[in-house]
């Protein structure tokens, strides 16, 4: 195998192919290299790590055909030193691959690729739907982060998409906190489910285009395909809890505020919480405040408060302050609504004027 890369293009191709192989060899050496094919279509980069894979086509020229794997980290040492303009080559002889740049020259031991697993994608033809880049990857990035960190229940390390009636709904709980984002779909009669694990989400999150995207999925696979690219991720065999039994239907209490005011008031409050990250909050509807405290019998203690429009009764909750402060990066809306029922009972923040979205949080005890 004989290719040239522009160094540029080489660099941005190995650093989006590295994040899906395996960061440590084990006993399939080949999961942690980056398999390199060079033929008649162009050259491709692809990784795989068994849960996740892609497939890159990169631009570059072509001199003679093969194929070889090289380590990943190795590569993107090489990709990440490389500056200025100009090609990068790589020639490939025996069980060495020889990278020349201007005038460095690197020689790289190759690693077998006989046992290379293939990229599975998913079997059917018809469950399929088009989606903009740009919108499906703040979809993952936007509730991915509201999954469970632990893998003891996979579902809840899963992001659910749920495709019905011409809307994508991408849902992520931790079973203390849920966030829920929407989008509408061209293709109105198809209809899934499919649960995606959070962190394969954020890689695949990383590494699309803005571009049109094709998403194909079966009871296994899910696949995003673009002209140039196809990235796999393997989906979680889980039956996803029916969250919305929990979102409350009504509420006693309803609550207008600026969110960059509470946001701001938020962060100057967090500095006084104690060691389970309390703040409280309440709202007064006869003052038309909302108060923010918090108290670490260590440091002291502040209050904040913040005018708001307030209809119903005056109500105090307790929460986790990184849990409430993730409601900030899911709508892009100036003002949110905070809604709730009850001591004890979730609170439930929407944008105003922004029907995608819903977060919904659960107190802790007073």
């Amino acid at each position: 195998m004989n290719i040239s890369i522009e160094k540029k293009e080489f660099s941005e191709a190995v650093h989006k192919v590295a994040r899906f192989s395996e960061k440590r060899a084990g006993t399939l050496p080949a999961l942690s290299t980056i398999l390199i094919l060079a033929g008649d279509d162009g050259i491709k980069m692809r990784a795989t790590n068994l849960e996740t894979g892609i497939d890159l086509r990169v631009d570059g020229k072509v001199f003679s055909h093969g194929a070889v794997a090289l380590p990943a980290t190795t590569l993107q040492q090489i990709a990440g030193s490389l500056a200025g303009e100009g090609d990068l080559s790589l020639e490939h002889a025996g069980d060495l691959v020889t990278l020349t740049s201007g005038g460095g020259k690197s020689t790289i031991k190759t690693v077998p690729y006989d046992d290379f697993p293939l990229i599975p994608l998913p079997e059917s033809a018809t469950n399929t739907f088009t989606i903009a880049g740009t919108l499906i990857k703040g979809l993952f990035s936007s509730v991915a982060a509201c999954a469970s960190a632990s893998t003891v229940r996979p579902e809840l390390a899963s992001i659910c998409l749920q495709v019905e009636g011409g809307m994508l709904t991408v849902v992520a709980t931790d079973s203390f906190r849920l966030a829920e984002k929407k989008a509408p779909l061209n293709k109105k009669g198809l209809q899934g489910t499919l649960l995606i694990p959070a962190k394969n989400a954020l890689d695949i999150a990383q590494v699309l285009p803005d571009d049109e995207i094709e998403v194909a999925f079966d009871e296994h696979q899910c696949a995003f395909s673009t002209p140039t690219s196809v990235v796999v991720s393997r989906l979680t065999n889980a039956s996803y809890p029916d969250y919305r039994q929990i979102i409350p239907r009504d509420h006693a209490v309803e609550a207008v505020v600026l969110k960059k005011d509470l946001e701001t008031a938020l962060r100057r409050t967090t500095v006084f919480s104690d060691t389970f990250q309390k703040v409280s909050l309440s709202i007064d509807p006869k003052k038309n405040t909302i108060s923010l405290f918090a108290k670490n019998t260590d440091v002291g203690e502040a209050v904040e408060r913040l005018s708001a429009k307030i209809h119903g009764d005056a109500l105090t909750l307790s929460f986790n302050h990184r849990f409430l402060s993730a409601a900030f990066n899911l709508t892009s809306s100036e003002s949110i609504v905070l809604q709730a029922v009850r001591i004890g009972r979730p609170l439930i923040v929407r944008g105003v004027g922004d029907n995608s979205m819903l977060y919904l949080i659960s107190p802790m005890n007073q």
